[in-house]
C-alpha cells in the first residue's frame, strides 16, 4: 500500500477523533482505505508464510503448512 493512502487513513481517524467528526463521505473513504489495508496486510503475511520452514531438533527442514 502507498505511504500517501496510509497517511490518509490516519488523517481521517485524528479528525474522526475530533469534535467536527467525519462527514458520511469520509466516512465511506475511510472504510474502504482500511479494507485494502487489512488485504494487502493479509497478502503479504500469507507470503511470508509461504515462504517459512520449520526445522525440527534434528535438522530436518519441512515446509509450513496450511491449516484446513
Amino acid at each position: 500500500m502507498e505511504q500517501r493512502k496510509i497517511d490518509r487513513i490516519n488523517f481521517l481517524a485524528k479528525k474522526s477523533r475530533t469534535p467536527e467528526g467525519l462527514t458520511e463521505e469520509e466516512r465511506q473513504e475511510q472504510a474502504a482505505l482500511r479494507r485494502e489495508y487489512i488485504d494487502s496486510f493479509k497478502r503479504s503475511l500469507c507470503m511470508q508464510l509461504d515462504n517459512t520452514y520449520i526445522v525440527d531438533e534434528k535438522g530436518n527442514k519441512r515446509k509450513l503448512t496450511k491449516l484446513q
